[in-house]
C-alpha cells in the first residue's frame, strides 16, 4: 500500500429521531447491549489495522468523547478530535477531516453503524480510487442504493430513491483515496441542503475508480429505537453464546 490508511468516524447530528434519549447526550454515546454504540465503529476500524482515528462530534457533544475515550491509549488506538458546527452532509466529514487525513487514504465509517463483519481484507488490500459496500435490505427506499451489472460492477448509485433499481442499499463505511479532499471540495449541497456522500461515490464512478464488496454478517444502523434495540438484542445472544 503506497500510503497508510486513516479513520475518521462520524458522530454529531441531533438524533431527533432518539428523543429523549439523547436530549442530554449523544445518539453514539448511548449503549448496544455491553457498550457506548461508538466502541463499535472504533473496533470494526481498528480489526482493518487502523490506528489513527478522528472523532467528529457537534459542539455540545465532543467533550463527552473525549471524557470517555482520552487519547485512545486504552483502546491501542490514537484519536484526533474535531467539532462540525453544522451537520451539513456525510461528505463534510473530509473537509472537516483535511489536516487530520492529510497525505493518506481515508476509511470513513458512521458513528451509529455496527458491523458483525471483519474488514481487514477490505482495508488492507485497499490501494486507490473509492471502495464502498453493499447490503440486501427490505426498505431500500430509505438509503442510498447500488446498481450493478452482472460482474457486479456498479451502474448507479441514487441516494433515497423513490423507485429503487436494486435492493442493495450502501451501508456507512467507505474507503477512499486522498482525492477525497479535492472533490469533497466541489460537491455541491443536494434538495435537502447536504453534501451528500452520494455525488462523492459517482465522481470515483464516472474515473471508473470505484469497487463494490458486499457485508455478509449482521449490520445495524442503530438510529431508531427499534433498530437501537435490535442491536443491543443481537449483542447480547452473540456474547451469551460465546
Amino acid at each position: 500500500m503506497a500510503n497508510s490508511m486513516k479513520g475518521i468516524i462520524l458522530a454529531g447530528g441531533s438524533a431527533t429521531r432518539l428523543r429523549p434519549l439523547t436530549k442530554v447526550t449523544s445518539k453514539q454515546l448511548l449503549p448496544v447491549y455491553d457498550k457506548p454504540m461508538v466502541y463499535y465503529p472504533i473496533e470494526t476500524l481498528r480489526q482493518g489495522g487502523i490506528e489513527e482515528m478522528l472523532i467528529i462530534s457537534s459542539p455540545e457533544g465532543i467533550g463527552d468523547y473525549l471524557k470517555l475515550l482520552g487519547s485512545g491509549k486504552d483502546l491501542g488506538v490514537r484519536f484526533t478530535y474535531e467539532i462540525q458546527d453544522k451537520p451539513e452532509g456525510l461528505a463534510q466529514a473530509f473537509l472537516i477531516g483535511e489536516n487530520f487525513i492529510g497525505d493518506d487514504s481515508v476509511t470513513l465509517i458512521l458513528g451509529d453503524n455496527i458491523f458483525e463483519d471483519d474488514f481487514s481484507d477490505a482495508i488492507k488490500s485497499f490501494e486507490s480510487g473509492g471502495r464502498i459496500f453493499a447490503k440486501a435490505v427490505s426498505d431500500p427506499e430509505r438509503f442510498g442504493i447500488v446498481e450493478f451489472d452482472d460482474n457486479n460492477n456498479v451502474i448507479s448509485i441514487e441516494e433515497k430513491p423513490a423507485n429503487p433499481k436494486s435492493n442493495y442499499c450502501i451501508p456507512g463505511l467507505y474507503l477512499y483515496d486522498n482525492t477525497v479532499i479535492e472533490k469533497a471540495k466541489q460537491v455541491k449541497p443536494s434538495e435537502r441542503g447536504e453534501l451528500e456522500i452520494t455525488s462523492l461515490h459517482n465522481m470515483y464512478l464516472a474515473e471508473g475508480n470505484l469497487d463494490v464488496r458486499f457485508v455478509e454478517g449482521a449490520w445495524f444502523d442503530a438510529g431508531t429505537f427499534e433498530s437501537l434495540w435490535e442491536a443491543g438484542s443481537y449483542m447480547r445472544k452473540k456474547a451469551v453464546q460465546e
